[in-house]
């Protein structure tokens, strides 16, 4: 009798926006449009790290198109101890200051790989460069 395998399916991508992809995307940015669009046809994961909103909004009025952003993704990503850890861990590999750079990289790393859409890719490549599973993206 022939032994049957399962078709295990790699989980979807996951796609990660930093602060100056949800501002880009707040914008109307023709080329982070391209990237979430592309990600959301290949029924990837999409994600904003808590910490990113954070950096985007203030509070006001005039946050209303970054909060849209926030809404239409729908998935803030926390930060748990352990995103901290890995966070704390990259900053003191590479002694990079950036903590909030650190905690989306971290993120990646935590969600066993992921695409990061940045406006910022040489301090978070410099964060992610001993992570393969994690992919920078510029805009």
């Amino acid at each position: 009798m022939a032994k049957r395998t399962r078709n295990r399916q790699a989980p979807p991508p996951r796609l990660i926006l930093d602060s100056g992809a949800v501002i880009a995307l707040s914008r109307a940015d023709v080329r982070a449009r391209a990237a979430l669009a592309a990600a959301l046809e290949a029924d990837a994961e999409v994600s904003i790290p808590a910490v990113v909103v954070a950096e985007t909004v203030r509070g006001r009025t005039d946050d209303a198109p970054v909060n849209r952003i926030v809404k239409a993704v729908g998935e803030v990503d926390l930060v748990d101890e352990a995103v901290g850890r890995v966070a704390g861990g990259l900053l003191g590999d590479t002694g990079s200051s950036s903590t909030v750079d650190a905690i989306i990289v971290a993120t990646a790393v935590d969600a066993r790989g992921a695409v990061v859409v940045t406006g910022d890719p040489d301090d978070l490549g410099a964060l992610a460069a001993d992570h393969a599973e994690v992919v920078i993206e510029p805009l």
